[in-house]
């Protein structure tokens, strides 16, 4: 079967990625620019049209044999810091727990509809646009430039800050309950850790707590750096599915080497060419 195309994919009409300086384009790129700038994060629910969720569902579930499985407990940093190094009212002191599965870009097939969608340069056209980030690169990374990640009962994200400034995902199955992904806008600055509202959030007594979209054929930019975030716990038999789609502000990015063994069990010599 040939791939999807751009339009088999996306609902173009209510997302025209592959027209941006039409007007509707336009429109679409401000709002998200807006969303960003208010909240640090912009979902688009009914991204994907119903038959590519299906088939990229479909497609994740056939891979998912060859994902790794990650159990990390961990500070709100990912600092590796040891709690006696650390003042008594730090809150990397705090650890939380992060269970999931992911398959790495080089196990999912080149015919994969989120693959399809990855590869596509409005794809790329567009998160840049909206990330005011022009040009932007799809990564280089052989394991990490796309991946899908599974989240079975139990299973969750902790509190967090990601260590790049920005995340782009696309949710292809919800959990039956449970599985949401909460976040606070913006709690640090690039000049205020802010630990007095971080160590709030950890103890769970953060008022700002706020969730993005669930729903299956969302697209999600998000600003993670000064923004954390989690999954919560997944509830019930079905999975959990998304996908994670790495871009960058210059060409040959590629992952830290200490990510590797952490999030895949292998080295990028190991991908598969």
């Amino acid at each position: 079967m040939a791939p999807l195309t751009l339009r088999e994919l996306v609902d173009l009409d209510r997302y025209p990625i592959h027209d941006l300086d039409s007007p509707t384009g336009r429109a679409l790129v401000e709002r998200a620019r807006a969303a960003l700038a208010d909240v640090g994060a912009c979902d688009l629910p009914g991204f994907l049209r119903p038959d590519a969720i299906a088939a990229a569902v479909e497609d994740a579930l056939a891979v998912r044999g060859e994902a790794y499985r990650t159990e990390q407990d961990h500070d709100i940093e990912f600092s590796g810091l040891a709690a006696d190094s650390l003042a008594p009212d730090d809150p990397r002191r705090t650890h939380v727990r992060s269970l999931k599965e992911g398959t790495a870009y080089d196990r999912i097939p080149p015919d994969s509809p989120v693959r399809v969608l990855y590869e596509n340069d409005a794809l790329s056209a567009f998160v840049g646009r909206a990330l005011e980030l022009e040009p932007l690169y799809r990564s280089d990374d052989p394991l990490g430039a796309l991946n899908f990640m599974y989240y079975g009962p139990g299973d969750e994200l902790g509190w967090h800050f990601d260590s790049a400034d920005f995340v782009v995902t696309l949710m292809l199955q919800a959990s039956e309950a449970g599985g949401e992904f909460e976040y606070v806008p913006m709690l640090r600055t690039a000049d205020d850790r802010n630990d007095d509202d971080v160590r709030a959030l950890l103890d769970g007594r953060h008022p700002g707590v706020r969730s993005m979209s669930g729903e299956a054929g969302t697209l999600a930019l998000f600003r993670g750096h000064f923004s954390p975030h989690r999954v919560t716990p997944v509830e019930g038999s079905r999975l959990r599915i998304n996908a994670v789609l790495s871009f960058a502000d210059a060409p040959g990015h590629r992952l830290h080497a200490a990510a590797y063994p952490l999030f895949y069990g292998r080295t990028p010599d190991e991908a598969r060419v």
